[in-house]
């Protein structure tokens, strides 16, 4: 728990939060499929620890955070309620199509006490509207992580995208389509993961 909390320079009380959260997807995994069970075993490592990770690359004076398909609420949830104390300013949307999805999330928004926004629509069909940060994790390739990026991206929106062994072969791919400036920095929690972080998103032949 300390070797947590000074890592991520978070207080008990967010620490506590966290652990309320692990509590309740341990519960509702047991009604709906939120994660895989393999990845229960090593829960808070493959989930907390490995969203955690991802606040450090969060631009300072960001305003405004969209994660796309949330899923169990990783990284977003997280985020948001590590935000809660570091950068009470910063608004977290949470994108999620599946409803049973949401009601897990809306259940722990409510019993960890986090002010985050939880949209129940395909990204898609969402309002546009230029966000200052975009998180998503292992919802689909870059490339077309790209194509719903784009609409919500100016040219001074970060992306942070954990990625896996292939994403090498994801960023020369999406080089095809899109011209993106793009950091690679080492996952805390996996060998071969690795943590994208990008900017300056652009389709090729549109300005």
């Amino acid at each position: 728990m300390k070797n947590f909390m000074e890592k991520y320079n978070v207080s008990r009380e967010t620490f506590e939060q966290l652990k309320t959260y692990e509590s309740l997807l341990r519960e509702w995994q047991n009604k709906f499929n939120l994660v895989s069970n393999s990845s229960l075993e090593d829960c808070w490592n493959r989930h907390f620890v490995d969203s955690a990770q991802l606040f450090k690359y969060i631009p300072n004076g960001a305003k405004t955070l969209v994660d796309f398909g949330s899923g169990a609420g990783f990284p977003g949830m997280v985020l948001a309620i590590m935000a809660k104390e570091k950068t009470p300013y910063l608004k977290v949307s949470l994108i999620e199509s599946i409803t049973k999805k949401t009601l897990y999330l809306n259940e722990v928004k409510k019993i960890c006490r986090v002010d985050v926004e939880i949209i129940n629509q395909r990204i898609e069909n969402i309002k546009k509207e230029k966000v200052d940060v975009i998180t998503s994790r292992a919802m689909t390739s870059l490339d077309n992580l790209f194509n719903y990026t784009k609409n919500f991206a100016s040219s001074k929106t970060t992306c942070i995208f954990p990625k896996g062994k292939k994403f090498a072969e994801e960023i020369e791919e999406a080089k095809k389509h899109w011209s993106f400036h793009c950091q690679i920095f080492d996952s805390e929690t996996s060998e071969e993961g690795k943590i994208l972080v990008i900017s300056h998103l652009l389709k090729k032949g549109e300005k």
